[in-house]
Parts: structure tokens; C-alpha cells; sequence
């Protein structure tokens, strides 16, 4: 068993979708229009689970920007919110027993930060939906009960090679798991995914991040030999100190083979701020990648979105490249790997 990369090959890509009742209500028109064209780009390549309050009311949307529904499946559920990168399931795959592992951890919003009453209920709601789409395709899916442990999906980046990475401030933080001791928690990743060796990673903030510093706003495995990450050109920015040491974390990170890490650099956006002038926390590292092509935020910040697409792009030649625009999204702190999450086959 193992978790496998995000470039692993996937059967389908959940989403959770935005609604009244959610902190969305002010923008929720703008991040529908958002959440609409990250659905139209996944449907265009595999099959995509949008988990709703309302199915219908997302069926509407989804119809009236020509998202190709053949593609497209719905499971009704409450929700507190949208991230399903941090609610959802996160999945490994038994290759010997032909089957994915299901495996439920518990969110308790970010360190008990938001609600997340019906949100750390969702995978069990709508397991039966997707072990009947891995059955559809032959495999068998197996749910793992985890919710002794909170832990979520953005804070764990797999080179599938038996490599984990992660961030100290997020994993260590008081209101996760703070009777466990950083070994203890090694121990528990390395058993619950099968994994050989963690990289911690300490320096990892963002101003605006809720949540203690999640390794995919930082940095992000390309390849078991590769990885891209955000990097401050600004010695003004509030950033620069601390982003400066985790880029000389990232220097001294050895391969399985030994060898130093191919890093890609991405830009730092330029600051963005809410109305009440808070910085929010952009960045191009926020990128998911599904079957063909790797979908990246960005923020009407022509030069930037540029330079971090092509980075992207030498880090994964072999995929096309789609710009999103995002800046509703980071409104919510969060970006657009937030608000997704993949599910391998085999």
C-alpha cells in the first residue's frame, strides 16, 4: 500500500460545491463563476464528483457554462464549507488487492478555527457514491476509519516513492493533535500511508493563511526528484525572511537516491488585500494536477501568472498547462488545490 503522487493517474476529482449558507454568501455569484470553469477544465479530462447542498442549484450552474455533465456526478450532502482538499477522503491504493484505501481522518476546521460540525461527516455520507464509481471501474474501495487523528489533505505532499512532506507549524500546531510529539506523529504517517521517511519543513507561512501553514501553499512535489515552491524576490516583503529559510530547507532536502531536489521557483504574487485591507494569501503553488494537465491559480497579475506557468511547465513538460483565475478563491484563504481534491485509480 501507498499514497500515490498527485500525477498519479486518477479516476475522478471531488468538489464541494459553494452556497448561501456558507461563508461564500457576499462573493458567492464570483465563486461560482470560479468553481464552474475548475469543473469545466476537470470534465474536459475525467470524471468529476461535486458533493452539494443543493445538486440541483449546481446542475443549473454548471448547464449554463456548457460544463459537459456526462462527465459530472452529484451526491447530496450538508456542508459547512468548500475545501475539500481538507475534508475529503485521502486515498491510497493496495496494488495487490486491487483496490483503493479510503482513509477518513478528522477535520476540525483548520485547529478548531471554523465550524466543521458537517464537513468532518461528508466522506461518510457519500462513501457509498464513491465506491460505486470505483466499482463502475472495476476497484474495489475500502473505507479506513482515522478520526482519532485530525489531519488534512493540504498538509501532506507524497513523491509516491515512500517521501513524505510536511510543515511542523501546521502538524504540531495546539489544536490538532497536541498530546503527540513530533516522532509520534512521523510514526503515525508512516504507518497510516505506508511511507518510509517525512521531510519536515519548518519555515512555511503566509500571511492570511488559516491554516498554520499547509505544505501545498509552499511547496509541492513535481516528480520523486523535483519540487516547486514559492520564492520571495522582494527583500521589502513581509515574507522574504521566512521563505528565504524554507528555500535553504529545500537546498539541503536529499533525494531517496541522495541527490539534492531539481527545485523550481515560483513567484511570490504581489500582495493582494481584502476590503478591510488584510493581506490574503495568493500563491502559485496552489496548483492541482489532473490527468493531462496541471490547473494554476492566478490573479490578473500578468507577469507573475505567466512566470509561474512557465515554471510549471518545465516542471511538467509532458502537461498542459491552464491558467485559473483565483482571486475570489484566496478571499476565503484559500486557493484552487484547496478547493479540490483527486482520487487515484490504479
Amino acid at each position: 500500500m501507498y499514497l500515490p503522487a498527485e500525477w498519479h493517474r486518477q479516476a475522478f476529482v471531488q468538489l464541494t460545491w459553494p452556497h448561501q449558507d456558507t461563508d461564500w454568501a457576499p462573493v458567492l455569484a464570483d465563486a461560482i463563476d470560479c468553481f464552474c470553469e475548475i469543473a469545466l477544465e476537470v470534465a474536459k479530462r475525467e470524471p468529476l464528483l461535486i458533493v452539494a447542498q443543493k445538486p440541483d442549484e449546481a446542475q443549473a450552474e454548471l448547464t449554463k457554462r456548457n460544463v459537459p455533465l456526462e462527465n459530472v456526478s452529484f451526491v447530496p450532502c450538508p456542508t459547512n464549507d468548500t475545501w475539500a482538499r481538507d475534508h475529503a477522503f485521502i486515498t491510497c491504493i493496495h496494488e495487490q488487492e486491487k483496490q483503493v484505501v479510503l482513509n477518513d481522518f478528522q477535520f476540525n476546521g483548520w485547529g478548531l478555527k471554523f465550524a466543521a460540525n458537517h464537513d468532518n461527516q461528508i466522506n461518510r455520507t457519500i462513501f457509498p457514491q464513491i465506491a460505486s464509481i470505483y466499482q463502475r471501474q472495476g476497484i474495489k474501495a475500502e473505507y479506513t476509519n482515522h478520526l482519532d487523528f485530525v489531519f488534512e489533505g493540504g498538509s501532506i505532499e507524497s513523491d509516491e516513492e515512500g517521501t513524505l512532506m510536511v510543515t511542523s507549524s501546521c502538524l504540531l500546531s495546539e489544536n490538532r493533535n497536541k498530546t503527540l510529539s513530533q516522532q509520534d506523529i512521523e510514526n503515525r504517517l508512516k504507518l497510516d500511508f505506508n511511507a518510509k521517511r517525512v521531510h519536515w519543513i519548518h519555515h512555511s507561512w503566509l500571511a492570511g493563511d488559516d491554516t498554520d501553514g499547509h505544505i501545498d501553499t509552499v511547496a509541492r512535489f513535481c516528480s520523486p526528484t523535483s519540487i516547486a515552491y514559492v520564492k520571495c524576490y522582494d527583500t521589502h516583503d513581509e515574507h522574504d525572511a521566512e521563505l528565504q529559510a524554507m528555500e535553504q530547507e529545500l537546498l539541503a532536502l536529499r533525494t531517496t537516491e541522495g541527490q539534492p531536489y531539481t527545485l523550481f521557483p515560483l513567484p511570490l504574487p504581489d500582495p493582494c488585500y481584502d476590503e478591510e485591507g488584510n493581506r490574503l494569501p495568493a500563491t502559485y503553488a496552489n496548483f492541482l494536477i489532473i490527468n493531462g494537465a496541471v490547473l494554476v491559480p492566478t490573479y490578473q497579475q500578468p507577469d507573475k501568472d505567466k512566470e509561474a506557468l512557465a515554471q510549471l511547465q518545465k516542471a511538467f513538460p509532458d502537461r498542459e498547462m491552464v491558467g485559473i483565475d483565483c482571486r475570489v478563491l484566496i478571499l476565503q484563504h484559500g486557493s484552487l488545490h484547496c478547493s479540490t481534491m483527486q482520487y487515484p485509480t490504479l
